[in-house]
């Protein structure tokens, strides 16, 4: 969208229970809208019992609340899955890259389900059409990735905050993009934020302390750093693949937490080659993956099939691939899905868990079996409220 788009909404703005920082109730200006992507991480302020309440993102910068939203829209999967986790999913009303927001791993949890009508009727939200049409009270967007990817301007930004309701969200699944100069989150650090705009902190809590002691008991049964394998994170979402876009372990962006977590080797360490983002798309051919030869090969694009269809299917095509057969991933048949780009908290349990097991089955269990990891129940009661032994 160009700057000389022109849609308004006549009459005043369509939230009385939510403000724009300050500024709004002392003049009736809007803050952070001239200067909307430059927001801070200064400290948010926020009333659990009632009353207005402030949550502070980069690059939005402080959003004042009257109320609770009871609409909302996230961008993707990741914002979805916070949504859902503590206890709003009903009332998501659509979203943003919403066919990469796997909702499978609710069918493990007891009483929880995935907001399907507002996948199925909003997917793709990023016009300012769809916005008015939704008519949500915040937008769990970065604004700066709807003005990199997706030609918006500030002008339109600006429009949408006063006309319909605020952004507030930070693509944090990559850290390798140049127009992202703002600041990022971690995967609990955004949870947190969406979590004081629901006023759900108690549930945010429980899930945090479940993350922590999930993790720090994975942690405790690694194999030595030494015995860890050294592995090729890539994209390419083709049945025969021959090419393969490269992602860099040592980027902090949440889609590679659990790898991080389960301190793993990053095979293109020292090769010079950089991690897949908005300017690099360059891509490896066998030949190259033959000269890093990794011990795991990691594959994303695959998350629609189970880990029989991706061996039948791609793993056998490598298999019979004159270069590919060679490599020693291949030939140990250590080539896997490579988990979401996007991921929320609970998506994160099942990742690490699936994770785990992939690439340490003697300490986890194989991948294909049937062991657990961590309390499915237990989740449930978190996202159900039920938290006081949570």
């Amino acid at each position: 969208m160009s700057d000389d788009s022109d849609t308004t909404t006549d009459g005043p703005t369509r939230r009385d229970t939510l403000k724009y920082g300050s500024a709004l109730a002392a003049g009736g200006a809007v803050a952070g809208c001239s200067s909307l992507l430059n927001g801070d991480s200064t400290q948010e302020t926020a009333t659990p019992g009632g009353g207005s309440y402030s949550v502070t993102m980069a690059p939005t910068g402080e959003v004042t609340f009257d109320s609770v939203p009871d609409r909302w829209a996230p961008y993707c999967g990741a914002f979805a899955d916070m949504g859902v986790a503590l206890g709003h999913g009903d009332t998501m009303t659509g979203g943003g890259n919403l066919d990469e927001f796997y909702t499978y791993v609710y069918d493990e949890i007891p009483g929880v389900s995935a907001p399907s009508d507002a996948i199925e009727s909003h997917p793709e939200v990023r016009s300012k059409e769809a916005f008015y049409e939704l008519d949500n009270d915040v937008h769990f967007y970065d604004p700066a990735m709807l003005i990199n990817w997706f030609d918006w301007s500030q002008r339109d930004i600006t429009e949408i905050s006063e006309n319909v309701g605020p952004f507030l969200g930070n693509l944090i699944f990559r850290r390798s993009d140049d127009w992202h100069d703002h600041r990022y989150y971690t995967l609990y650090e955004a949870f947190e934020k969406v979590a004081q705009v629901f006023q759900e902190q108690d549930r945010y809590r429980a899930f945090e302390r479940f993350h922590d002691e999930f993790i720090a008991r994975i942690q405790s049964n690694l194999p030595p750093v030494s015995e860890r394998p050294d592995v090729l994170l890539t994209y390419e979402n083709t049945a025969e693949p021959e090419t393969f876009s490269p992602y860099r372990l040592t980027d902090l962006g949440t889609s590679k937490k659990q790898w991080r977590d389960l301190g793993v080797g990053d095979a293109l360490s020292g090769t010079g080659i950089e991690n897949l983002s908005t300017t690099n798309r360059g891509e490896l051919d066998y030949e190259t993956l033959l000269e890093v030869d990794p011990d795991v090969i990691l594959v994303r694009g695959h998350e629609r099939k189970s880990p029989a269809e991706f061996r039948d299917v791609v793993l056998d095509y490598m298999r019979d691939h004159p270069v590919g057969s060679e490599l020693t991933a291949v030939q140990n048949g250590r080539v896997y899905r490579g988990g979401y780009l996007h991921q929320g908290p609970v998506h994160n349990l099942f990742l690490t868990e699936r994770a785990a097991q992939q690439l340490y089955p003697d300490q986890f269990g194989r991948v294909t079996g049937d062991e657990e990891l961590f309390d499915r129940q237990r989740v449930a009661d978190i996202i159900n409220g039920d938290i006081d032994d949570a």
